[in-house]
């Protein structure tokens, strides 16, 4: 979405659909290699459906509805004194509809160590580049990158909704850094730590926070949870995320309609949705 601290002559962007297909084209392109991590939905917050999501997770994105409440906290939060650690990489926003692609870049930026980018690829250029830069120097960065913009755009309309500058919907992107969790939004002045983590409980530690941040908003279906996985030797090894999708599908099914008979009990406060509901844009 277009940020309230966007600079006025910042450029806008279409808005990437929060689509695990899109992003892995968009970041496969970009010189993250196939067969090192993967974007995969997360159906629901359940510890039911989380131990359908491919394990290690390393980044965990979340897309929320915008609204003057979701502002107020933001200013609120800008006005706090917040310490992270300096291994965290993060970066602002200053190009408008482009949180999906900060999300990511937050993602992959702080994740380098635990995957092997393509050598001269974009990506290892950027972070390469980026390193020593602070945040508003990071975006400055992205602002004039042209190849980006390109391969944002490419993205931006390969998704199955018909993209529109007109959103009310935002990305941030949960990380664990140093055995805290932290909260990853260009549109706030820097990293939010919600507490202790580690690389086993990511999923777990942000699905947490996600929860709370749900509650807030009773009348909204408006979210949707993807996640960034390590690809390794397993269940899924080898094969398309459409093939994942099917097989999590499948299980998921028979979940729900477990769920529906009584013969699971449901571990969710009752007023979240019991999956997910998909909100393509962002």
């Amino acid at each position: 979405m277009a940020t309230p601290d966007e600079i006025p002559s910042a450029k806008r962007w279409l808005p990437l659909e929060a689509n695990p297909e899109v992003m892995n084209q968009f970041l496969w392109g970009l010189g993250l290699p196939e067969d090192e991590a993967e974007c995969c939905d997360v159906y629901g917050l359940e510890d039911e459906l989380l131990a359908m999501v491919p394990q290690p997770v390393l980044a965990v994105l979340f897309l929320f509805p915008i609204t003057s409440q979701t502002e107020e906290e933001r200013l609120q939060q800008d006005n706090e004194k917040r310490d992270a650690s300096s291994k965290v990489y993060f970066m602002k926003q200053t190009v408008g509809n482009a949180c999906g692609t900060i999300g990511l870049l937050h993602g992959v930026g702080n994740i380098t160590s635990e995957i092997k980018l393509q050598e001269e690829s974009f990506l290892d250029r950027f972070f390469k580049s980026t390193a020593s830069m602070d945040p508003l120097e990071r975006a400055a960065f992205l602002e004039k990158d042209r190849e980006m913009e390109v391969a944002h755009s490419v993205a931006a309309t390969a998704g199955e909704t018909e993209a529109s500058n007109n959103v009310d919907a935002h990305f941030t992107c949960f990380t664990c850094v140093d055995g805290e969790l932290y909260e990853l939004d260009g549109s706030k002045s820097g990293p939010i730590s919600h507490g202790a983590s580690s690389p086993s409980s990511l999923l777990q530690d942000a699905a947490k926070v996600i929860r709370g941040m749900i509650q807030k908003y009773p009348e909204s279906l408006n979210f949707n949870v993807i996640a960034l996985s390590k690809k390794v030797a397993g269940l899924f090894a080898g094969s398309s995320w459409m093939h994942q999708r099917a097989i999590i599908t499948h299980f998921l099914s028979l979940y729900l309609s477990a769920m529906a008979a009584s013969l699971l009990p449901a571990t969710t406060t009752s007023s979240l949705p019991s999956t997910l509901m998909i909100s393509p844009i962002c």
